[in-house]
């Protein structure tokens, strides 16, 4: 009887023990799961900003680009404030590129014809992205207008065209912390699977 009564405590000792260690294991693999959640969690939220900013940045260039008319013409018959609106948006490398060509001839037609156009983005996307340069993919529907031949005295009244559906893929790139667009080509049915 009396190995059975020494070997009690020691048992007794070693179960406490073991339970403690155990304990502090649980606690510690509770804190590392937490942890590791928590980084993930804020890893998604890092890259679903990314992803809202580049196509946040997208539709307001996709806007931009696409809305003017004749009511936006200056005295020197410049679209100034269209120029200024999508120059916010864009890199100054495609900033030369729409002053040379995009700029004039939209100027030309609103001056000349009484042309003007307005856009619905219909959705944004993000096709790829990493940490200073993505490609999203735009669709949106472009509607021309003329003046109505019937009232030409009167610039409110206008002819609707038939809206274009059309969807672009646009490049970006970070700049300074801000998403900018440095350039655009339509999509077609073709090379797209």
């Amino acid at each position: 009887m009396s190995a059975r009564t020494e070997e009690t405590p020691r048992s007794a000792t070693f179960r406490l023990v073991l339970l403690v260690v155990l304990v502090v294991v649980l606690i510690a693999s509770a804190g590392a799961v937490t942890w590791l959640l928590t980084q993930r969690r804020g890893e998604a939220d890092d890259t679903q900003a990314t992803r809202d900013a580049i196509m946040s940045q997208t539709r307001q260039f996709v806007l931009r680009l696409n809305t003017y008319g004749p009511d936006q013409l200056d005295a020197q018959g410049h679209l100034t404030d269209y120029r200024d609106q999508v120059l916010e948006v864009i890199t100054p490398k495609f900033a030369a590129d729409f002053e040379k060509s995009g700029l004039p001839i939209a100027e030309q037609t609103v001056a000349q014809a009484g042309y003007g156009r307005s856009v619905k983005v219909f959705g944004v996307g993000v096709e790829s992205m990493d940490a200073d340069s993505a490609t999203a993919i735009v669709a949106g529907g472009l509607t021309g207008s003329y003046p109505d031949p019937k009232h030409p005295d009167d610039e409110a009244k206008r002819v609707d065209a038939d809206q274009d559906v059309l969807r672009w893929e646009v490049d970006l790139v970070k700049s300074d912390g801000t998403w900018l667009v440095d350039d655009y080509a339509p999509v077609t049915g073709e090379g797209s699977q």
